[in-house]
């Protein structure tokens, strides 16, 4: 290492040159070493947050959709699989395809509904307070929620009374179906509201979201924009934004979160 000499100065005072110089230095050495440790913090913080960001990505695309989110789907709060159709296609599909014996059949007196279908698999028999949650949901997704009224007329029927046989000289159009026999009417109250179920959007009754899920956000009849109302239910229960907007009913905004 080569030091630089001031001929001029004694060697002590060249010493005390130096000296007064490697104060100064040593003096900036805390400041360096938390600059130091501040970057560090900052650099494995960084790499955590992309790490999180990196888990969520794959977890998204690992992630297995079910088979029943093409439809509206909600979990009663006794546990039942409840689905309906989005429209015309997806009601024959959920008729057609997805309606057992065992199951119940939900469409609304006036036109303009979804069909709503309580899956039974396991054959057994189906609460009051799961049939009351389905008829509020088909009533909820119906023409009645676009008008703004508080309650429509719902009534449940078996699969067998359901047919696509149209009588000589009529036309069934596509999502309808011929209803024979005895229907089961109920008058229920228009009411939803949506959560995050397990990562996936779940949109129904209250009382069934509700016993499903401590963060939720109820929903009434109201013009707005839906996409800044998906926006605004997206900072409160998290998800995907295209997946709230999927599950939300027409005309409708925010009544009140809960946490």
């Amino acid at each position: 290492m080569d030091v630089a000499l001031n001929i001029n100065k004694t060697i002590e005072q060249n010493a005390q040159v130096y000296f007064e110089k490697a104060k100064k230095v040593k003096k900036k050495i805390p400041g360096v070493k938390k600059v130091i440790d501040d970057q560090k913090k900052r650099f494995i913080q960084e790499q955590a947050k992309i790490q999180v960001q990196q888990e969520s990505k794959i977890k998204k695309v690992l992630k297995k959709k079910e088979w029943f989110e093409k439809f509206r789907w909600f979990y009663s709060s006794d546990d039942f699989l409840v689905i309906g159709g989005r429209d015309a296609t997806t009601n024959e599909i959920v008729i057609k395809k997805h309606t057992e014996h065992d199951d119940i059949v939900f469409h609304t007196e006036l036109p303009g509904s979804s069909f709503v279908i309580i899956k039974n698999p396991d054959h057994k028999k189906i609460p009051e307070s799961t049939i009351q949650e389905a008829a509020e949901c088909c009533a909820s997704f119906s023409k009645s929620w676009k008008s703004s009224r508080g309650n429509a007329e719902v009534y449940h029927i078996t699969p067998g009374q359901v047919s696509k046989e149209a009588k000589s000289g009529e036309y069934i159009a596509k999502g309808a179906f011929m209803i024979s026999g005895k229907r089961n009417f109920m008058n229920v109250k228009l009411n939803l509201a949506i959560c995050n179920h397990d990562g996936r959007i779940m949109c129904g009754p209250v009382n069934a979201i509700k016993k499903h899920a401590k963060t939720y956000v109820e929903l009434i009849q109201g013009a707005g924009k839906l996409s800044d109302t998906a926006k605004k239910i997206q900072k409160i229960i998290g998800g995907e934004l295209d997946e709230i907007v999927r599950a939300l009913p027409p005309d409708c905004v925010i009544k009140k979160e809960k946490r």
